[in-house]
């Protein structure tokens, strides 16, 4: 083995495009119930396509074991927000208001947003338990990697994080993002050999400058605004200063991920790098949306001259029932295909430059790691498929 291993990825998009599209259209013909398998099976393509020295990951989930994990979540959930809602009862808030007064609709808001405050520490849990179930189901060289238990630790760490960085109006960002990657990277493995997150959180502020840059555009806007009457220039400004905060927090993304990636270790001896940069990435999602969106102005103008061409029927009240399932059937298809060109033109090559950019020094160490037991307990995404949560991939 070399002594520095290059990430690679040789996914196309015309196999990934046509097993996303064969397996949407199964999800519909089983009302919903097919895409743990489809989404299985796509991870499988993902994971295969990408490699290192040569040899390409295995993703070992099946559909089957993220189904039954759904089911069990959703009788979960079910008994927990009916427990909760009760509670809410028992003090006299209700979700439905009883009449149309003030307080019964201050009432309502404040019951609605305290059962999704509710369900915030469930999804903090998924999050976890999804990456856990990922990194138990995946291989390299026939070794797997492991995540030890830890869920409702990382979800009560993360809502004390989340609490710190609102009430510091995200100052404190960069110490959620640290402490949070560094509680799942210590309890990581690959084989018998343990991940740590080296580093300081202090280095990520480095990449809130942009951030803090677009924050300080609004903020003079308004102050110029508030001194001079110049609405005009406060409008400019928070214009100005939006965009650059979004592309600052694109920034900051990318320079977290650099940044932790080169300071996680390895058994202590096998590191990492990684070199993406902000412009590449904006890149990709900015290309791949014009794309995406010229191709489906193209598809969804060719449906509405299609519905055009029938309107006298529709308008004469003599279409039949075929007639509407027969216009609804394209826009259903048009819809499969724009979810089809994103995985292929965004997601696939964001993975590919994700991929690419990184690379494991000193690599000739992985030939001492040898298997380690099979986590137990490391279930399906049940929570995360419910809540939606742990994302597409």
């Amino acid at each position: 083995m070399s002594s520095q291993i290059q990430g690679r990825y040789f996914g196309t998009g015309k196999p990934l495009f046509g097993l996303y599209f064969k397996t949407a259209i199964l999800t519909i013909l089983t009302l919903g119930i097919y895409r743990f398998w489809a989404k299985t099976r796509i991870r499988k393509y993902i994971w295969s396509a990408t490699s290192g020295d040569g040899d390409s990951f295995e993703y070992s989930g099946t559909g089957l074991e993220k189904f039954l994990g759904f089911l069990v979540a959703i009788v979960i959930l079910a008994i927990y927000l009916g427990l909760f809602q009760l509670l809410l009862a028992f003090i006299g808030i209700s979700i439905i208001p009883e009449d149309d007064s003030q307080a019964a609709i201050a009432a309502q808001a404040v019951a609605i947003n305290l059962s999704i405050l509710a369900v915030l520490p469930l999804m903090l849990f998924a999050q976890y338990r999804a990456r856990r179930y990922k990194m138990a189901r995946t291989r390299w060289r026939g070794i797997r990697f492991g995540m030890e238990k830890g869920a409702w630790g990382y979800a009560f760490r993360a809502l004390g994080y989340i609490f710190l960085t609102i009430i510091t109006l995200g100052l404190l960002n960069p110490l959620a993002t640290f402490r949070l990657e560094k509680y799942m990277a210590d309890r990581s493995w690959y084989g018998d050999a343990r991940f740590e997150q080296m580093g300081r959180w202090q280095d990520l502020y480095a990449g809130m400058k942009h951030v803090f840059i677009g924050l300080g555009i609004i903020i003079a806007g308004v102050v110029f605004a508030i001194v001079t009457e110049g609405v005009g220039i406060a409008g400019v400004a928070a214009v100005i200063g939006y965009i650059w905060l979004l592309i600052g927090l694109i920034y900051y993304r990318v320079y977290a991920f650099n940044y932790l990636t080169r300071n996680k270790v390895l058994d202590e001896r096998v590191m990492f790098d990684a070199h993406l940069e902000t412009g590449a990435v904006i890149k990709i999602f900015v290309v791949g949306t014009i794309v995406i969106g010229l191709l489906m102005a193209v598809i969804f103008g060719i449906i509405a001259g299609i519905v055009a061409s029938m309107s006298s029927a529709i308008m004469a009240g003599t279409a039949s029932p075929a007639l509407f399932v027969g216009l609804a059937i394209p826009y259903a298809l048009a819809f499969l295909i724009a979810g089809g060109l994103s995985l292929v033109m965004i997601t696939q090559p964001m993975i590919k430059y994700a991929v690419e950019s990184m690379t494991v020094l000193n690599a000739v160490h992985l030939d001492t790691i040898h298997q380690r037991a099979a986590d137990t307990g490391a279930d399906a995404e049940g929570f995360a498929d419910a809540l939606d949560v742990g994302g597409a991939i």
